[in-house]
């Protein structure tokens, strides 16, 4: 049995220190956004608010998820401690339909009250942190291989969204007056929030219940193997995510030619790493199915004389 089992994917940037920084400008703003918010009586100010406040929360959740996926295997956890890195992506997506959820009521209730907001501070605020929002969200964009990072993404999106409805928001009512332009927005994004969430919500369960990656087909990485020189065919193909980047991959290869398995599970480990991105690798050589030879036994009723 060959293994191929680096400690992490090759060049691929670690996203915890950009989660540490990204969760205290976050939840510095957050309480800055408040202040305004609460000052303006703008219901999508205090919502993004909001928003920034569970965000910070969220970004350094998945910062400590990040650190102990780095923690070396040990006797009790043999694969390591990757698989918080998904726990944190599916508490995070859980958290951000909570958050949509208790924002669209507050929107809904408002719709049918008058409210006096002043509109212009609470655009000059939301323009503000959409900038911050923005530049957190440049920084996490090299980590989109990571589920971890693209949970800690997808609250950073929610934030800009509210920041974006704060200012169309505010930049309405300041110049019509219209102030149900302030719970409409928040419940056009609360929508958008929702729809992102299930879908990562359904990408981590769907992990933890080791399934094969929904951005990997099984199919095609058992063709492209079957492929490959000195491969006759492939079994018992089992493909599984490890942690918020990494995935995992067992399979039984017959090979033509015992003696050449050194190069065939080279040329394997290079497809794997280079077509798919899979780098913890293990494949199980298996000679060719050959004629079996049936030795009779003797029948016990027929004693000896």
């Amino acid at each position: 049995m060959a293994h191929s089992h680096p400690p992490h994917a090759q060049g691929q940037p670690r996203a915890g220190p950009v989660l540490w920084t990204a969760a205290a400008l976050t939840l510095v703003f957050a309480a800055l956004e408040a202040l305004g918010g609460w000052w303006t009586d703008s219901l999508a100010l205090v919502s993004d608010a909001g928003h920034m406040l569970t965000d910070g929360a969220a970004l350094a959740l998945g910062a400590c998820a990040g650190w102990m996926a780095r923690r070396p295997p040990s006797r009790r956890h043999s694969y390591g401690f990757g698989r918080a890195e998904v726990f944190a992506a599916v508490i995070n997506a859980g958290a951000m339909l909570a958050i949509a959820g208790a924002i669209a009521y507050q929107a809904y209730v408002r719709l049918g009250e008058a409210r006096d907001i002043h509109g212009a501070p609470a655009a000059a605020i939301a323009l503000a942190g959409l900038a911050v929002n923005l530049g957190i969200m440049k920084w996490l964009a090299p980590h989109g291989h990571d589920m971890n990072a693209r949970a800690a993404a997808l609250h950073v999106l929610g934030d800009i969204l509210g920041s974006v409805g704060a200012l169309v928001s505010g930049v309405v009512i300041a110049l019509s007056g219209w102030t149900p332009i302030d719970a409409i927005a928040s419940l056009l994004i609360c929508a958008l929030i929702a729809f992102s969430s299930l879908r990562l919500l359904r990408e981590g369960v769907h992990a933890l219940m080791e399934g094969v990656p929904l951005r990997v087909s099984a199919e095609a990485i058992g063709m492209e193997l079957a492929r490959q020189e000195g491969v006759e065919s492939v079994h018992d193909l089992h493909i599984w995510t490890l942690s918020g980047s990494r995935i995992a991959l067992s399979a039984h290869i017959v090979t033509r030619d015992m003696g050449r398995w050194e190069r065939t599970l080279h040329a394997l480990q290079v497809v794997l790493r280079e077509r798919f991105g899979i780098d913890h690798v293990t494949l199980q050589p298996e000679p060719p199915v050959a004629s079996v030879t049936r030795v009779p036994l003797p029948d016990p009723s027929r004693r000896q004389a």
